[in-house]
């Protein structure tokens, strides 16, 4: 177990890119009223012919505390007040690592996990789990507080502050940089932060920096240095340059093989609710801030800056295939070790 584990470990994307300012422990999410509720929430059960509501299935759902949760609040609102049409049992953890083992163990059926992660638990669990959508795409930014930076051209000659060595956030760098005719190392210097903190320290002091930040990071760091803004989302950038259809992904939505096969109607509704949630987060933004700062993701204040910048989406089907696969091959052409030594074949993919 714990050589799987340090398998598992090795894959995992740069844990501020996901954990925000959160705490490494395990939290259970708030189970009061955050304070909004939605005038179109949903009927309290689907109703059999009888009259009798259907039974729910209860789902153990596992994410991480940051842009990966904030997609989820609504359903988790719903939850909480017995309106979903399903019970579903949110815990945030502060890193990747924490979830790893919960669902090797079958002790979670749901993950929020990075893109890449999926892909090595995919083979280290010989196959027995799926990945059902994706959660997020980028959410990486370059910022400065000089004004130099327009275009990935304007980095040529300079230094990047970053996190993520051998990890993603490397990895989409180097491939942006490369795509644009820039060789990492050479004509860009890019240095390593062992945490978004400690690039966020430097803003903050008012040095005259570069950088590559993860949301909601950049909206922190914003709110403490005026001048600062963003140059470059690399989302974009990724997609300027690419032609297999991938995009640049940050969260992805597994679940336990067998779950998936023992409940597949409401799993589907699950992903249905998902859906509506991340629907009226991206639709509400003042609304869904509240219940982000409800549910001590991240401040109110910042989440109404971060919310519109961490791409929060509800990909699935054949689309979710095409940009997955495409990302994955991506990071497998660069370091195959970071997939699991091997892409995924089909059966990695729920699709309907």
């Amino acid at each position: 177990m714990k050589k799987l584990l340090s398998l598992l470990l090795a894959a995992v994307l740069c844990l501020a890119m996901f954990a925000g300012c959160a705490p490494k422990e395990t939290t259970d999410p708030d189970t009061t009223d955050p304070g909004t509720t939605d005038p179109g929430a949903a009927d309290p059960g689907t109703q059999e012919p009888d009259g009798e509501a259907a039974p729910k299935t209860t789902f153990r759902i596992a994410s991480l505390k940051g842009p990966t949760t904030m997609g989820l609040v609504k359903l988790m609102d719903d939850s909480d007040k017995g309106q979903a049409r399903h019970d579903y049992q949110v815990t945030m953890h502060g890193t990747a690592d924490e979830i790893v083992p919960l669902l090797a163990k079958g002790e979670i059926d749901v993950a929020f996990v990075p893109c890449n992660l999926a892909a090595v638990l995919y083979q280290k669990t010989e196959k027995g789990i799926q990945i059902a959508g994706i959660n997020s795409l980028g959410v990486l930014y370059t910022v400065d507080t000089g004004d130099e930076v327009h275009s990935v051209a304007d980095l040529k000659g300079k230094t990047i502050y970053t996190v993520g060595k051998g990890t993603t956030p490397e990895f989409s760098l180097n491939y942006i940089l490369s795509q644009n005719g820039l060789e990492p190392g050479k004509d860009v210097t890019v240095e390593f932060k062992s945490e978004a903190t400690e690039v966020a320290a430097m803003i903050a002091q008012g040095q005259q920096v570069i950088a590559m930040l993860p949301q909601p990071f950049v909206a922190t760091a914003m709110a403490k240095n005026e001048n600062l803004r963003i140059a470059l989302d690399m989302t974009e950038e990724w997609d300027k340059v690419v032609t297999d259809g991938s995009s640049l992904i940050t969260g992805v939505i597994v679940a336990r093989r067998e779950f998936i096969e023992q409940n597949g109607a409401a799993f589907d509704e699950f992903l249905e609710d998902y859906a509506a949630s991340v629907s009226f987060v991206n639709g509400d933004v003042d609304a869904g801030a509240a219940l982000v700062g409800g549910y001590d993701i991240v401040p109110e204040a910042i989440a109404k800056t971060a919310l519109p910048l961490c791409n929060i989406v509800s990909i699935t089907g054949s689309e979710m295939k095409d940009k997955v696969s495409g990302y994955l091959n991506v990071l497998y052409e660069q370091n195959a070790e970071s997939v699991g030594g091997t892409l995924p074949d089909d059966g990695f993919y729920y699709v309907k």
